[in-house]
């Protein structure tokens, strides 16, 4: 009896650790982005642990609406159904919008559509880099970027045109969106933010200071998703930097952004958001990738797409 007791405890064991590994197995990670010119469309990034990168070679979606017919800044977001949801920016100055469509599968895409936002504000200079966000207190996505409406801030040393702060608009379906809000005004020009919830009330904003001669990377502490968002910390990244993209792997996350200005693209490891670790040398990003946000997935998902 005590020998298949023990038998039986060794089985159950080992099936826990091949459940244990086959589930950590599944694990992937899609990083949106695209090349310049940004005429050709979305691109993708794929890994398995969240530091080495490879390329999928294909463009999975081009940009049909906008007067410029670009895209670029693609954010991503899967939504609690499982449907891919995308943003990008869809012109470089002179619009007052961006683009959005919509996956099942990342192969078969909705119509494109142009979200109008600022529309009360006709001298509004362009719509940055849009960023999704899915808060699951209010079941909502959250949707920030940057624009610049001359001579509503102060301002540094930038032009007026150059002076931009964070809005947001917020839906439950894409169809209807709330009225369009300031989101971030942290007393600068800023750029390329980035929502992560930590915990319960615990949210980081991970955002480009585009401030002369700053243009580096800060974070601010909020206890909502829509914040308000204070304590913006000293720069974390050097200067000339942006784009940031937060993904956890383990107990640390990883902030990826462009170091445009060594010409690179570099990674940040943080467990706290208060003390930051270089760890550019750790990762593989292929050559060209520019400003994309990264997705966690099933293995399954980035198989489907390789064939």
């Amino acid at each position: 009896m005590m020998n298949n007791i023990k038998h039986m405890c060794r089985s159950f064991l080992l099936l826990a650790l091949v459940v244990g590994f086959s589930a950590c197995s599944k694990k992937a990670y899609l990083f949106t982005s695209f090349h310049e010119p940004a005429n050709e469309g979305l691109r993708m990034l794929y890994s398995y642990d969240g530091y080495k990168w490879n390329d999928l070679n294909k463009i999975l979606l081009k940009p049909e609406i906008g007067k410029e017919k670009i895209m670029r800044d693609p954010s991503m977001i899967q939504g609690p159904d499982g449907v891919f949801h995308l943003v990008w920016t869809c012109g470089w100055k002179g619009e007052r919008g961006f683009g959005y469509a919509s996956s099942k599968d990342l192969r078969n895409w909705s119509a494109q559509q142009f979200i109008p936002v600022l529309q009360n504000e006709p001298t509004t200079v362009n719509v940055w880099a849009p960023e999704l966000f899915y808060d699951d207190v209010k079941k909502e996505y959250v949707i920030i970027w940057a624009s610049t409406i001359p001579y509503r801030f102060e301002k540094g040393i930038e032009e007026e045109k150059n002076n931009h702060r964070m809005y947001s608009v917020t839906t439950k379906d894409f169809k209807t969106f709330s009225e369009t809000k300031l989101f971030l005004d942290p007393g600068f020009s800023v750029i390329d933010a980035v929502i992560v919830k930590r915990a319960a009330e615990d949210y980081v904003l991970v955002l480009k200071d585009n401030t002369r001669p700053n243009r580096n990377l800060k974070v601010a502490f909020s206890g909502a998703a829509l914040g308000p968002y204070t304590g913006v910390s000293a720069p974390f990244s050097g200067l000339l930097t942006e784009g940031p993209s937060v993904v956890k792997i383990g107990k640390n996350w990883l902030i990826y952004y462009d170091a445009y200005g060594e010409k690179k693209y570099a990674a940040i490891k943080t467990s706290d958001f208060k003390h930051f670790e270089d760890v550019s040398a750790q990762t593989v990003i292929p050559a060209g990738h520019k400003h994309g946000t990264i997705v966690p997935v099933n293995r399954q998902v980035i198989e489907r797409l390789i064939k």
